[in-house]
């Protein structure tokens, strides 16, 4: 009978891979000489108390009109900014890194997508070289010449760019924009990470291909079985993409849970606002139904430099109360529909006692 030593027994994977706690990000606002003879400093908030967990083989939606700090919550996840409070976890153990050789540790297990490719891709440079670059920063150029070239060819055919051939000596201006956000998530997996941060991947391409994106990256998801966040303003992607979506506005999250419950039982004000604004065939008999704007919800988003007291949202909600304006509401779980899946929303709706 063979003993296996419990010291060199492989290491179970855990499910949460990347996690955020009460992740805080204020940018300073350049003072004016108001603000110098006051000595008031003043800050965007563009995120307050964000709590979100990434686990393996599972797409996290993002959600929420733009300004909300969707892609803020992207950059600090990514070590790009720095942050003002919170907590970052990579596999249990925390995590804040500025540069040199932590960051590319970091960067090794974490990496991320950005909105458009052409901006994130150096026009003078041909694809052979971002890809070869990302593989010989993260170690995995292999040996030789001939192990690196083919380790290109693999990359490219992981994101369905096929022959190789015909891709890696061209320069990004030659491919379309779909062809380039696929090179953008080839470079991305040169570094074989564990989580991929996802920031409007598709908003920059064409109608007709962003769903085969969509479909790479859930193909890449189940095969290494990766944790993504996918930000988006689109409600119905998320639906379509992610398994759990995340509702965010002017800086906090305001309702979550999984997709499905979410998109078709949503319980914010706010998140039935994102629902009703997006497309639906089902609703095209309602096409000319001019409701009146205190049936729907109506207003901009507020300034992020002295945002409202109590909900953020309760200026634009058609069903604020007196306490929405005063007190900050915390997360009621719901009752869940059919599924079993957790579901919450930030709204002082569901306070036991409250009127519905």
């Amino acid at each position: 009978m063979t003993v296996t030593d419990p010291a060199v027994a492989p290491a179970v994977v855990p499910d949460v891979v990347l996690e955020a706690e009460g992740l805080t990000k204020h940018f300073p606002v350049r003072r004016g000489l108001k603000d110098l003879l006051t000595r008031e400093r003043k800050v965007v908030h563009a995120v307050d108390d964000l709590n979100l967990t990434l686990r393996r083989g599972r797409v996290t939606a993002l959600v929420g009109e733009s300004g909300s700090g969707k892609s803020t919550v992207a950059r600090l996840l990514a070590q790009l900014y720095k942050r003002t409070d919170g907590d970052i976890r990579l596999r249990g153990e925390s995590v804040e890194v500025h540069g040199g050789r932590a960051f590319r540790a970091y960067c090794r297990r974490v990496q991320m997508i950005f909105q458009d490719p052409f901006a994130s891709l150096n026009p003078t440079h041909t694809i052979r070289y971002h890809l070869t670059r990302a593989l010989k920063i993260h170690g995995r150029a292999g040996k030789n010449s001939a192990e690196l070239e083919q380790n290109l060819r693999d990359l490219l055919l992981r994101v369905q760019l096929v022959p190789p051939e015909r891709y890696l000596d061209k320069f990004p201006h030659e491919l379309s924009g779909g062809q380039r956000q696929r090179v953008s998530i080839a470079r991305a997996l040169g570094a074989d990470p564990e989580v991929l941060l996802a920031d409007e991947p598709v908003s920059m391409l064409d109608v007709s291909i962003r769903l085969g994106v969509l479909n790479l990256l859930a193909d890449l998801k189940d095969r290494l079985n990766l944790a993504i966040l996918y930000i988006t303003h689109d409600i119905a992607s998320a639906r379509y993409f992610a398994d759990e979506t995340m509702v965010m506005y002017a800086g906090r999250m305001v309702e979550g849970g999984d997709s499905e419950t979410v998109t078709q039982n949503p319980a914010h004000p706010y998140t039935r606002l994102l629902i009703e604004s997006a497309p639906d065939p089902d609703r095209l008999d309602r096409v000319g139904d001019l409701r009146a704007p205190e049936d729907q919800g109506s207003g901009e988003p507020p300034s992020l430099i002295a945002p409202p007291t109590g909900c953020r949202f309760h200026p634009r909600c058609v069903s604020a109360m007196p306490k929405c304006s005063t007190e900050l509401p915390p997360r009621f779980e719901l009752p869940v529909v059919d599924n079993g899946q957790s579901h919450w929303a930030a709204c002082w709706l569901y306070e036991e006692g409250a009127a519905k």
